[in-house]
């Protein structure tokens, strides 16, 4: 095991808070020790985010009757897998944190393996974290409050119902379990853990919102008392140490008061309760960065929760985060020309590569999001392509026997040559590849022009040959030899 040493400074101020009398303190968080830790303790059977109730029951059962946590099953799901809890500590402050009600946003409950992990532990210099934890809070974790919609990657369960808007109603078996959870440990501070899509983006910037952070509202009014007060000052804690690693990829996630949210009625219910929703960062499709920011800064926050310092924190700091906007696509392209019903214009095209799941793994369908003046749209990928003109791509005329039979630079040449798609006699099992191209069995593809909802497979062209391709919305430099890695295509 690594060896490094966490010092828990804590300082207690003679001046008086806020006039209150109280002493204040003063913490700052070691972020590069928390870092390491995180290193040390990943759970590495967790690698992917399409992993299923079977992957992490395993990683659960396997702690009941250790001594470190207390394993208890809530329930059942809507197709009878188990729902679990795990408690840590024995302290008066109580903290319920929920993972992936949603089964399709797993990135905090990778971070919450981690964690586990790290609470087991000792003698390596960290042992100040899990004792402070240990004994001053009472932690419960539900992991995966939705497994049904984990096994099929989807957000909501297997009564097709949101569960996050299902806390009025309670007409889903794993939102009673929560709610019942919630009313039998009846928690100090809460921890509503999701994933949000990768097209939020910090205003007036290209930047992913990587994490968004909430105090949701408790009424209509979004009143702050002592209870969402506090819960704004978890966010601030956060907040400044996301700073660090993502400097501008951090905003607030939308505060309108839901009524059927598990968030907003947490807080009514009087659980100080912070949202943490795991967003988009460039090169991360797997969002094992983002999980490595979910393990730093929850541990952190728990920490904060344990010794009190996260009242050292300004409710007005929270104000001034910026909300999140939506103005994010995976690629933008500006100024391109078109020839089309006689009339020659330019335009901006923004184009987004949704994800299909297949089974726990994924390709991409791609389609063009916008047509026009995009000034204010920004793109993971931008390319000013001022002096080319959108060319429509031809099907090349020969038939190969399977996807083998082409390499990628054979394909490359082919998108020189005008050719975006080819066709293959015989279709594999396995129809996910990384070729360059629009690969097809019997359903020719139709070429379509700049429209709105249009397929994104065309060239940019210069002086009538073409000089970049887009296939299945991916960029691809016709100057080069080789295509860009990571290509999630299918042979369709």
């Amino acid at each position: 095991m690594k060896q490094f040493v966490y010092f828990l400074t804590i300082i207690l101020a003679s001046t008086a808070c806020q006039g209150s009398g109280q002493s204040r303190i003063t913490y700052v968080p070691d972020t590069a020790a928390l870092s390491k830790a995180f290193e040390a303790y990943r759970e590495t059977t967790i690698v992917h985010r399409r992993f299923k109730h079977a992957d992490i029951e395993p990683l659960i059962l396997k702690r009941e009757g250790a001594g470190v946590f207390e394993v208890t099953q809530l329930g059942i799901s809507v197709l009878k897998k188990p729902i679990y809890q795990l408690k840590y500590g024995v302290g008066a402050k109580k903290v319920m944190l929920w993972s992936q009600m949603h089964g399709n946003e797993p990135t905090a409950t990778m971070a919450l393996m981690d964690i586990f992990n790290f609470l087991e532990g000792r003698d390596d210099g960290m042992d100040s974290i899990r004792n402070v934890l240990k004994t001053q809070t009472s932690l419960y974790f539900i992991p995966m409050l939705n497994p049904d919609g984990a096994d099929v990657y989807t957000r909501r369960n297997a009564m097709d119902i949101d569960l996050n808007r299902d806390a009025r109603a309670g007409e889903t078996v794993e939102g009673r379990l929560l709610t019942q959870a919630a009313k039998t440990v009846q928690p100090d501070f809460g921890f509503n853990l999701h994933d949000m899509n990768i097209y939020y983006n910090v205003p007036g910037t290209s930047n992913p919102v990587t994490i968004a952070l909430l105090a949701p509202a408790y009424n209509e009014k979004r009143d702050i008392n002592e209870v969402r007060g506090n819960a704004m000052k978890i966010a601030v804690s956060i907040n400044r140490i996301l700073q660090g690693y993502v400097p501008n990829g951090v905003a607030k996630y939308d505060d309108t008061y839901s009524p059927r949210g598990f968030g907003d009625n947490f807080q009514s219910w009087g659980t100080s309760t912070v949202l943490i929703e795991s967003g988009g960062y460039r090169g991360d499709p797997e969002k094992q960065f983002i999980r490595k920011l979910n393990f730093i800064v929850i541990l952190n926050s728990l920490i904060e929760i344990a010794q009190g310092s996260y009242r050292q924190y300004d409710i007005a700091e929270y104000e001034t985060m910026p909300f999140s906007a939506s103005q994010l696509s995976d690629l933008v392209l500006r100024h391109v020309g078109v020839a089309r019903d006689s009339m020659n214009y330019k335009i901006d095209l923004s184009i987004n590569r949704y994800e299909q799941t297949d089974d726990r793994d994924y390709y991409i369908r791609s389609s063009i999001a916008d047509v026009g003046d995009l000034q204010e749209i920004y793109g993971y990928d931008e390319l000013d392509a001022e002096g080319y003109h959108f060319m429509q791509g031809e099907v090349y005329p020969g038939i190969f026997d399977g996807i083998g039979e082409i390499s990628p630079e054979q394909a490359m040449e082919f998108l020189r040559q005008g050719y975006y798609a080819v066709q293959v006699a015989n279709v594999p099992e396995n129809r996910h590849h990384q070729l360059p191209l629009v690969v097809f069995n019997q359903r020719k593809p139709i070429a379509t022009g700049p429209v709105l909802g249009g397929a994104a497979n065309f060239f940019l062209a210069r002086d009538g040959r073409p000089t970049y391709a887009v296939i299945n919305g991916y960029l691809i430099d016709l100057s080069t030899d080789k295509p860009p890695e990571g290509l999630k295509n299918y042979v369709w």
